[in-house]
């Protein structure tokens, strides 16, 4: 995969679940990071490996106020991505998204860095289109409880591509489906994590309606790849691109699993369906395949297993 050499790259969020897997992959990669967090939800414990590596730096930092840093390349992935959190403070995430954008693409246009947008399959909304294709314009509620997130992120793609047009700033846009793996936080309420610790710690599964909505779930290593390539891409190439696994699955479906790979006496109960709970989502990768060569390798089977040892050392220490 072609890359740049010995760059000083900007991780907002870098110390949350995914950015923590992309900064070590970028330290991999040889370059520079700057993990900048403001630990709402991110965790210092989940780059407190790096901190002796001289090539990475961690700033506590809200991107929601401007940064004024040198740097090569920016991943913009400063964000609470899950219900629980970005619901917590829903005018807080909104900021996030729509002010962090603003001051994150302001950096790049003043040190002339690339800046890749981490956007989500939500700007999808319950879609009507299925799998969901790049061009499928969505189904978003702009007034529901999860339409802090949803149109927050709607509105830093809009931002992205005004800079992109206005001032010929080299962007990137990934709309990132359900990802899931170690350093996942265990009271996110996502399905993946909620199940896991549920089924380890001998509780009830809490399955939301009647199980049926589906899913589409990538690991996280399969995840980055994805977004180091589109990194890596030529200045035309801008985006937006999903980034998922196409293996769809049964909310039930997965709590079985769980169960069966966990080993667990879990019981599976029911409550009520979330509002604007999309019913499928699955992403459309033939973008990715074309223009990154990219396809998620890690079988939801075997990624859940290393996620489960995850939580297993996780709660032993707990």
């Amino acid at each position: 995969m072609p890359r740049d050499e010995n760059e000083r790259v900007l991780v907002t969020g870098g110390a949350g679940f995914i950015g923590s897997h992309l900064c070590e992959a970028l330290l991999a990669q040889g370059h520079e990071v700057l993990c900048v967090d403001n630990f709402f939800t991110g965790r210092r414990g989940n780059v407190e490996h790096l901190l002796g590596e001289r090539r990475f730096e961690l700033m506590r930092h809200d991107v929601t106020f401007p940064l004024y840093v040198e740097v090569d390349k920016i991943y913009n992935l400063a964000c609470p991505a899950s219900p629980v959190h970005y619901q917590h403070d829903p005018v807080q995430t909104t900021k996030v998204s729509v002010h962090g954008a603003i001051n994150m693409l302001g950096l790049a246009k003043r040190v002339g860095a690339s800046i890749l947008q981490a956007s989500t399959s939500e700007v999808y909304g319950d879609p009507d289109v299925h799998p969901q294709t790049e061009g499928y314009w969505g189904n978003v509620n702009p007034i529901g409880p999860r339409s802090c997130y949803d149109e927050g992120k709607r509105c830093a793609e809009t931002l992205f591509f005004d800079y992109w047009r206005q001032h010929r700033l080299q962007i990137k846009v990934a709309r990132i489906f359900n990802t899931y793996g170690p350093r996942m936080h265990p009271n996110d309420g996502r399905v993946v994590s909620n199940f896991i610790v549920q089924a380890l710690r001998g509780e009830p599964i809490t399955i939301s309606g009647d199980g049926g909505q589906t899913r589409s779930f990538c690991y996280v290593d399969d995840l980055v790849d994805g977004l180091l390539r589109l990194m890596a891409t030529p200045a035309e190439v801008t985006g937006p691109i999903n980034l998922g696994n196409p293996q769809e699955i049964t909310i039930a479906e997965l709590a079985a699993l769980v169960i069966e790979l966990t080993g667990s006496a879990s019981k599976i109960v029911r409550q009520p369906l979330p509002d604007d709970d999309p019913r499928r989502r699955r992403p459309d990768i033939s973008l990715a395949e074309k223009t990154l060569d990219w396809r998620p390798s890690i079988a939801l089977r075997d990624g859940l297993s290393r996620t489960i040892d995850y939580f297993e050392r996780t709660l032993s220490r707990a």
